[in-house]
């Protein structure tokens, strides 16, 4: 018997009304990803790639077609429960890492693991643990102003990773950094492909992508190649 898909589009369309006219953002999109599967999304601004990463990480609904995501169908999960989804199921990392400031890289870890209503001791367990996979064990107590861009972008990384998603999901991981850390974040997505989690990146940089076992381009809306 064949595996259920992880992520399953059937003639996927996202349509937004600008200025009194529609934008198809998305058009007809139909593709199958597997749990285990390491994706790179690329295309040019305004291909379609970032509209489909929402739609994945039920940021936004799609106008229609269908899309299943750990066989929940995301149109039928009620509004409200759509927090919840995302956060059991998936994990985010954004190109400008979103860390929270006054807050300790443990403390920034752990906090999907408080909207998850586990309690403080196991909160700070599992973020401690994270982070020390990331290779932060030393820099439990440190503010992002006290990390470099790398360091910030691996708690960041410890974040999405501290509620065992499915499905790891992120935005041009390597935009804000420079070479050799782009280098080292690359190092890391690899390794936790390798270990099993499934990873889609959305990016325009080909060396980015070229680490993915699969690349999805899109043009139009539409996957102009899907190539392994």
């Amino acid at each position: 018997m064949a595996a259920i898909p992880l992520i399953s589009a059937r003639n996927l369309t996202k349509v937004y009304a600008m200025g009194g006219e529609e934008v198809r953002a998305l058009d007809g999109v139909s593709l199958t990803i597997n749990s285990g599967d390491y994706v790179a999304v690329t295309g040019a601004s305004g291909s379609g790639k970032s509209t489909f990463m929402n739609l994945l990480g039920a940021l936004d609904r799609p106008t229609g077609g269908h899309l299943s995501v750990g066989g929940e169908d995301l149109s039928e999960i009620e509004p409200g429960n759509l927090a919840g989804f995302r956060n059991q199921m998936v994990g985010f990392v954004f190109q400008q890492f979103n860390l929270l400031a006054r807050t300790t890289a443990v403390d920034n870890v752990a906090l999907p693991l408080l909207y998850a209503g586990i309690d403080s001791a196991e909160r700070r367990k599992k973020a401690i643990a994270c982070l020390k996979l990331l290779g932060l064990g030393d820099r439990l107590g440190h503010h992002p102003s006290q990390l470099s861009g790398g360091q910030q972008q691996r708690v960041a990384i410890a974040r999405a990773l501290v509620n065992d998603p499915s499905i790891l999901l992120a935005d041009e991981p390597t935009g804000a950094l420079d070479t050799q850390t782009s280098t080292e974040i690359m190092a890391v997505f690899d390794k936790l492909n390798a270990d099993g989690i499934t990873i889609i990146l959305v990016t325009h940089e080909q060396e980015v992508a070229d680490h993915a076992r699969r690349q999805l381009v899109f043009r139009d809306g539409r996957v102009l190649e899907d190539r392994s």
